[in-house]
């Protein structure tokens, strides 16, 4: 291989286009803008959304609905799936459900729901319960912390 042969490849390299160099160019005259109005002119271009001064869209449509801010995301596990996980009077905590591989990422906490049974005692520590998790938890001999 020789200096003289390295070529980039094909497409690769764009040729910039010429405006307003005669007509020969292919772009002379109007520059490839059309004639006359607002869009032909040196400043002409508008904003994304603007109408002509007519209402925009964006502004006829009605706002809907808020965001919640102090939102919590909090990560699901069901009472079934520790039940299959742990052996009995284990701790579970958040900590351990990533080590496990329950789920990767903790958000704002986890949240332990109802779903599957359970029969072995375990000591349970996440940030929020639902009810039925609970009763099932605590009838199964295992204990309920809140963090």
């Amino acid at each position: 291989m020789k200096l003289k042969d390295i070529v980039p490849t094909p497409g690769s390299r764009k040729k910039s286009k010429v405006l307003g160099r005669g007509r020969s160019s292919g772009h002379g005259k109007t520059s490839t803008r059309g004639t006359k109005g607002q869009g032909s002119r040196k400043s002409g271009n508008v904003r994304p959304g603007f109408e002509g001064g007519q209402m925009p869209l964006y502004r006829r449509l009605p706002k809907r609905g808020f965001q919640n801010f102090n939102r919590k995301f909090y990560v699901v596990v069901n009472v079934g799936k520790l039940n299959d996980l742990f052996d009995e009077n284990a701790e579970v905590t958040p900590e351990v459900l990533v080590k496990n591989n329950v789920f990767k990422d903790l958000q704002d906490g986890v949240k332990i729901l109802g779903d599957g049974m359970i029969t072995k005692p375990l000591v349970v520590k996440a940030h929020a319960f639902s009810a039925l998790a609970k009763q099932k938890i605590e009838a199964a001999g295992g204990k309920v912390e809140v963090i």
